[in-house]
């Protein structure tokens, strides 16, 4: 008989189930509760009711925990001094969309070795995301493939979907479930339409196929996410972050009976991929802040110990500690600059305290 099935299949290897891993790296009743309660002052941010800016900060991606973790220790105490003002969440990255090939981020290859231990990954993840919860601070991750959330979402306080899957309809269902609130981007041409569709989509009831805690495939039925917003990133044509563009992105919330909640990401796009451009953009986005425009919710920043990236792969013991191996980051000295820049110049304009 011809075989006609797994022609280019060279392995198949179970994962545990979603309810397995989250008993054995498992989530204290002190973490559920900040998580509940970070997830509410983020919906209030996007509601209005909270007037303090939202700032999502952290490395590209998480390749290297310990660097990781002290990067967190120091966005803590950040995060206190400026909590009158901006509302910080620390990014923790651990799925990177790829063009083409490379890294494909913590649960993929945690070993950074090209071995996939996929299991391994998602136990690393779930240990960080506790740290920095322990730390104090709120989570912030893209979800890419569908089935992570089941072993990870319970930790994280708010959620992107990505410019490259804006568009796709697994992931608008996926985030109809969801939890926490969560951002759409832009596409990577910068188009606005996918985005509102999605939000459009994620806050309606969808059935679809999925994975139960059990492990079991099966078919899953949402309400509906209330929780969504559009990011801005640039796109193939430039940035889209100033006001006129801000404006407009207002107008097509409201035009298509959506609640104008707007984040503007720093990075990507929007400085070129270039890290040195980056605090620039923010301080724009915190000057329309300022100005009154209430649409504007928050803002995204790539950050980490060390400016800007290193190339990879190579050997592990090479990386430069604390330095990205994805895009380019600003780095810690700029990051504290540029944040209690935004906090002073948001508590003089009179719109916080």
């Amino acid at each position: 008989m011809a075989q006609v099935t797994d022609l280019h299949i060279s392995s198949n290897i179970p994962l545990p189930a979603p309810a397995l891993l989250l008993s054995e790296v498992e989530r204290s009743a002190q973490q559920a509760e900040f998580i509940a309660e970070s997830r509410q002052h983020i919906r209030n941010i996007l509601n209005g009711e909270d007037h303090r800016m939202l700032l999502v900060c952290g490395p590209c991606s998480i390749h290297d925990t310990k660097a990781g973790i002290e990067y967190a220790q120091r966005l803590a105490e950040l995060a206190d001094e400026v909590k009158h003002q901006i509302y910080v969440v620390m990014r923790v990255y651990y799925e990177k969309p790829r063009t083409t090939i490379g890294w494909k981020g913590l649960i993929m290859d945690p070993k950074l070795d090209g071995s996939d231990n996929i299991p391994e990954g998602l136990r690393q993840a779930r240990h960080f995301l506790r740290e920095v919860i322990d730390c104090g601070l709120p989570t912030a991750t893209e979800l890419l493939d569908p089935i992570t959330p089941q072993y990870i979402a319970d930790l994280i306080s708010w959620s992107a979907v990505g410019a490259r899957t804006t568009e796709s309809q697994t992931h608008r269902q996926m985030a109809s479930g969801l939890s926490m609130p969560l951002g759409f981007k832009n596409t990577t041409t910068g188009d606005l339409t996918a985005p509102v569709n999605a939000i459009k989509a994620a806050t309606q009831k969808q059935t679809f196929l999925g994975v139960s805690e059990q492990g079991v495939a099966s078919a899953v039925t949402t309400s509906g996410n209330p929780d969504c917003h559009i990011i801005l990133r640039g796109g193939d044509d430039g940035p889209n972050y100033g006001a006129d563009d801000v404006a407009v992105t207002g107008r097509l919330l409201k035009r298509n009976g959506l609640q104008a909640s707007i984040m503007v990401d720093a990075s990507h796009a929007n400085c070129g991929k270039k890290y040195d451009r980056m605090p620039a953009v923010f301080r724009e986005i915190v000057r329309q802040r300022c100005a009154g425009n209430t649409q504007l919710i928050g803002a995204m920043l790539e950050s980490n110990l060390v400016a800007g990236n290193q190339s990879f792969p190579q050997p592990v013991t090479d990386l430069t500690y604390g330095q990205s191996i994805t895009d380019e980051c600003i780095d810690w000295d700029t990051t504290l600059q540029i944040v209690r820049e935004a906090a002073t110049a948001l508590k003089q304009s009179g719109v916080v305290g």
